[in-house]
């Protein structure tokens, strides 16, 4: 791991925790933000130890700035549970790995698994101020919509970025 992967995910973990703290919350949960750059940061430096370091940042400033009742505990295990869930999707999609199309498809299979196992934490932990389904379709839903289309906006922009500073990346290879 280098310096500059290590600032890269540093400034996608800045650019979530705005994100995430600037976002409405709805029936006391909102859209989580930051799952949209830890998914970047996974596709843009597919390597397992960035994976999890930022996984981990993840779920801690997620646990910091959120607006669920208790929702800090389920926060620090959603995260590297998806990470790890997305990273491995990502993996074997090597194929299609570059296409827009897969990193968006990946972005919202991985926001509903991340959805449901927050939820689902958060039920078995400190229990939900409302019906699973309705906190479901109130945060999950819509976060799945809002972070599939910021991945497909920011996706092509990072991978230009990469490709003309000449930064290091596995998935993003001349094709």
């Amino acid at each position: 791991m280098n310096t500059k992967n290590l600032v890269i995910l540093s400034l996608l973990a800045g650019i979530g925790v705005v994100l995430h703290t600037v976002m409405p919350a709805f029936l006391t949960i909102k859209p989580d933000m930051m799952l949209a750059m830890m998914f970047l940061g996974i596709v843009l430096i597919p390597e397992i130890k960035s994976v999890m370091l930022l996984a981990i940042v993840t779920g801690v400033l997620s646990a910091l700035t959120t607006s669920f009742p208790g929702g800090q505990i389920p926060n620090i295990i959603d995260k590297p549970i998806t990470a790890l869930f997305f990273f491995g999707l990502f993996l074997a999609l090597k194929k299609y790995r570059n296409s827009i199309v897969s990193v968006a498809v990946l972005t919202a299979v991985g926001t509903l698994v991340s959805g449901s196992i927050f939820l689902t934490a958060a039920y078995y932990i400190v229990g939900l101020p409302g019906p699973f389904a309705a906190l479901f379709a109130a945060a999950v839903l819509p976060a799945i919509a809002l972070n599939t289309v910021t991945m497909v906006i920011l996706y092509p922009v990072a991978q230009s970025i990469f490709k003309r500073t000449k930064l290091s990346s596995a998935s993003v290879i001349q094709k």
